[in-house]
């Protein structure tokens, strides 16, 4: 019996069992767990600031900036900056294997 004489639902349930699924769902986890630690670290790390280091935070910079807006303004810019390196490295590494995996799911030459 080929995957195309499953039903699909137990289609779906052979590709999920499937290396190739493992390893997009690995590669997936092995970046989207560190990248979250890194970002909830830096996140929090800026909220006990906030809270506890005041005369740090009110350091002044330059003019009436100072530390704490500007660990504000890179919490903003270090979103932007995960989300581009994201979505590159879906586009590189989690696109094509995912297309792959849908082709052979709907039964398409690969």
């Amino acid at each position: 019996m080929s995957d195309t004489d499953l039903t699909p639902a137990a289609n779906f349930v052979a590709v999920q069992a499937s290396p190739e699924f493992q390893e997009l769902r690995n590669r997936l986890r092995r970046f989207v767990f560190p990248m979250t630690a890194v970002f909830l670290i830096w996140y929090f790390a800026y909220v006990l600031l906030g809270a506890f280091a005041h005369d740090f935070m009110a350091t002044k910079v330059w003019g009436h900036i100072n530390v704490g807006i500007l660990i504000g303004l890179g919490q903003f810019l270090s979103t932007f900056l995960i989300t581009f390196i994201y979505v590159r490295f879906a586009n590189r590494e989690l696109d094509p294997r995912a297309e792959a995996i849908r082709r052979e799911l709907e039964g398409e030459v690969v």
